[in-house]
């Protein structure tokens, strides 16, 4: 089971690290784009919180 908890947190670490250089990358960023990746940052993050508690148990 760990090695799935591992797997998927790889993942959802790589994803995040996606959204952030696609953020850092853009000069031009909208509200828009800049509040739609923070929304998905969020849900990385939750994500990522729930796995690493679960690795724990």
């Amino acid at each position: 089971m760990d090695k799935k908890i591992d797997t998927a947190i790889e993942y959802y670490y790589k994803k995040g690290q996606d959204i952030l250089n696609k953020v850092n990358s853009k000069s031009d960023i909208t509200a828009d784009e800049l509040i739609k990746y923070g929304e998905e940052m969020a849900i990385i993050e939750y994500k990522l919180t729930a796995l690493e508690v679960a690795k724990e148990n």
